[in-house]
């Protein structure tokens, strides 16, 4: 016999569709908006089997959303989150009435984080399987980096980087930091990282005592941010698709 079909909570499913995130969908089930089968559930663990049962969101029959992949050159300032408690403006702001052929963009969520004081490529998409691809830690893309630093490492200190070093039980390292440049008094350099952990560049250059004076992403896997403008955003194509695999 076969295996009965995997069954998943009512959020999930509408989360996995495309149409929002999780805790987004759990606020519609709440509030008594969505059916399942024509009666109203407010369980956001309601166990679902999909493709058996009829789910509808304020009377209308849910269909997979069209996934969509987009790229932002994400400026300084900006918060990596859909709503700020303290009213920070949010990466959304980067997306004030923006259409695509036409149409409203639909609900896209940021497919890993930049923090505030960082710039860069920041992926956004309503593909949550694609995105946790993205962003895992042992099979996920490399990430590039251009950080300005507030001295000039020499040789030793680069190695150190890549070396590592061990903070609060984590080890905090560099698949590689090279010098790209310096001037009298800072420097720029390029440092890779396979695994994402958080604020990991600027805790482990202050480890060394180097101060982040801006920090860029440039790359994620082969898909570089290129000529895009600060605060621009594009949809992907497949060969940029085809960069993070």
């Amino acid at each position: 016999m076969s295996p009965p079909p995997p069954r998943h909570g009512l959020a999930r499913v509408l989360s996995k569709q495309g149409l929002c995130s999780r805790s987004e969908a759990a606020k519609w089930i709440a509030a008594g908006r969505v059916a399942v089968d024509g009666r109203v559930v407010r369980d956001p663990e309601f166990p679902i089997v999909q493709g058996r049962q009829r789910i509808a969101v304020d009377g209308q029959a849910i269909e997979a959303a069209q996934r969509l992949y987009l790229m932002l050159n994400k400026p300084r300032g900006l918060v990596t989150t859909a709503q700020d408690e303290r009213g920070r403006d949010t990466v959304y702001r980067c997306f004030d009435g923006a259409q695509l052929d036409g149409s409203p963009l639909p609900w896209l969520a940021p497919v890993g984080r930049l923090d505030k004081a960082s710039e860069g490529l920041l992926l956004f998409s309503n593909d949550p399987q694609w995105a946790a691809a993205i962003t895992d830690p042992e099979r996920g893309p490399d990430k590039t980096y251009h950080v300005q630093v507030d001295a000039i490492p020499d040789a030793a200190l680069l190695a150190a980087l890549h070396a590592g070093v061990a903070e609060d039980g984590e080890l905090l390292r560099a698949k590689s930091a090279t010098l790209l440049r310096a001037g009298e008094r800072n420097a720029w350099l390029e440092i890779v990282l396979d695994e994402g952990r958080n604020r990991q560049i600027r805790r482990l250059l202050a480890a060394f005592d180097l101060e982040v004076l801006r920090l860029v992403r440039v790359a994620i896997g082969a898909l570089a941010l290129g000529d895009l403008a600060k605060g621009q955003w594009r949809r992907l194509d497949p060969q940029d698709l085809q960069r993070l695999r």
